[in-house]
């Protein structure tokens, strides 16, 4: 269930955590359309106060994954798959932008830094994998010098494209597989191919959480 993996050490903040442990829940189909998700029952699952849940809620509304009624409370809204696809077709086009401006930019340290998070995310926990998934993407587009693509990219970032790893089987291997390739095509000096290949990682991401959440509607 949601709450089973919760813990306040994570260098998140509270709110995020609460955000992505309701947020999994509804993206794997324990919270179905339609449940009513009262921010009391939510605090005592995750040990927390309301206001962390309060705050969750409202990051979730905007994502359009959760509906808040005045004076009904907050409801689990129908996944949107099109929104889905719309996000990841966009970060795919937005990352393989960015990645082509960072490239002049990377140094031979931080080539080292992406080997050394691919190797910590082949040993690394569910949990663990989600995080460092984050560190190797952020650091990937750091040298990025357009900042304003970099804030639409962090926008786009903020919701499922996070958890993915949590609940799509195969997808830390796969995800590490596509990692390496990126990573060598920089190595060799082929900055066009690690784009694409960039591109093609975040675009079939999408599809198979489009495909895993129509199998659970089904």
């Amino acid at each position: 269930m949601i709450m089973e993996n919760f813990q306040l050490e994570n260098k998140d903040s509270i709110e995020t955590k609460a955000c992505n442990a309701i947020r999994k829940a509804i993206l794997s189909g324990d919270f179905p359309p339609g449940k009513k998700l009262v921010q009391e029952q939510l605090a005592r699952q995750l040990d927390i106060s309301r206001m962390p849940i309060r705050e969750a809620l409202k990051q979730l509304e905007i994502e359009g994954l959760v509906k808040i009624e005045p004076y009904r409370g907050a409801f689990v809204n129908e996944l949107d798959t099109e929104a889905i696809h719309e996000n990841y077709a966009l970060r795919s086009e937005l990352e393989k932008m960015a990645l082509q401006k960072a490239y002049p930019f990377m140094s031979a340290k931080d080539l080292a830094d992406l080997d050394a998070l691919i190797q910590k995310m082949d040993q690394a926990s569910h949990e663990d994998f989600v995080q460092t998934n984050i560190d190797f993407h952020y650091l990937l587009l750091k040298r990025c010098p357009w900042k304003r693509l970099s804030t639409f990219i962090q926008v786009l970032w903020n919701g499922y494209s996070q958890q993915t790893p949590e609940f799509l089987h195969g997808q830390i291997e796969k995800s590490n597989e596509d990692h390496k390739q990126i990573v060598q095509a920089l190595k060799n000096d082929e900055p066009e191919r690690a784009a694409y290949l960039l591109h093609d990682h975040i675009l079939n991401t999408g599809k198979r959480l489009i495909a895993f959440i129509k199998a659970k509607n089904d």
